[in-house]
């Protein structure tokens, strides 16, 4: 299994959750790490922490949502670093609103966030990838991308775009060693829910009670990078919320009843 000693990895929504604890999994490995997030404060935190594993830790804030800052940045990245081994895909905003009272305008953001800026640095970093004749990537989904669920739409609607766009590449890039994952988190104990947008636009605010008694996002991180390695195409990682996308799989009847009777929030 390989392993991401002295490689370059890049990580974006590195500052909390999933993404920190994916970055600190890594620096223990001994990566070359590129820590991406919108907080410069928050990324310096987890950097900090990083650095006592690695000493090649640098920090490169910028917001996802605004999409030629989002090129900017990737070029950037690329042009500095060169090859990127790694990229994890991971920065991304949720949802907490009706989809007919919330304006198109927030689902236009949070498809920029959730999907658009995964596409450009992906497109950014793969002619590097081709070029080495390796490298691996990796996308988080949720498990609102294998199903909609109430309060989540624009949410949904980008989780399933990422399926579509990264099967798609796993598919194209094969040719070249370049390997594909799609991870789908379930209820995993992180912030997630406090930084969703309402329909007007603001911070959620609230933990919802299935996030707080989810699976600890350092378990995450440990399968999530097992997956990566063992070029999976995608993981399902949480507990027992995972069954529902078994059952919309084999009793989609059954699947719809019930999804109609679970407080999403």
């Amino acid at each position: 299994m390989v392993n991401f000693r002295n490689r370059i990895a890049w990580v974006t929504g590195a500052s909390s959750g999933i993404g920190k604890e994916i970055a600190l999994a890594l620096a223990r490995e001994q990566a070359h790490l590129i820590l991406s997030a919108k907080s410069p404060e928050e990324l310096e935190v987890v950097a900090s922490e990083c650095r006592k594993y690695t000493s090649f830790c640098h920090e490169v804030p910028f917001d996802l949502s605004d999409p030629e800052e989002v090129e900017r940045i990737a070029k950037s990245v690329v042009n500095t670093y060169g090859h990127i081994y790694l990229l994890i895909n991971n920065g991304g905003i949720s949802q907490r609103s009706l989809a007919v009272e919330t304006p198109v305008e927030i689902d236009r953001k949070i498809m920029e966030v959730d999907y658009f800026s995964h596409v450009i640095i992906t497109k950014t970093v793969i002619p590097g990838m081709i070029e080495a004749g390796v490298g691996y990537i990796a996308a988080t989904s949720s498990i609102s991308g294998k199903f909609g669920f109430m309060y989540r739409s624009a949410y949904a609607a980008a989780k399933h775009a990422i399926q579509g766009f990264f099967e798609t590449l796993r598919v194209e890039l094969k040719p070249h060693n370049i390997s594909v994952t799609i991870a789908y988190p379930g209820r995993i104990r992180t912030n997630i829910s406090l930084h969703a947008l309402d329909k007007e636009g603001n911070e959620y605010g609230k933990m919802d009670p299935g996030q707080s008694n989810g699976l600890a996002p350092q378990k995450c991180a440990k399968r999530y990078i097992r997956a990566v390695k063992r070029r999976k195409p995608e993981i399902l990682i949480g507990k027992s919320e995972l069954l529902m996308v078994h059952i919309k799989r084999l009793l989609p009847s059954l699947f719809y009843k019930m999804v109609s009777r679970v407080n999403p929030v």
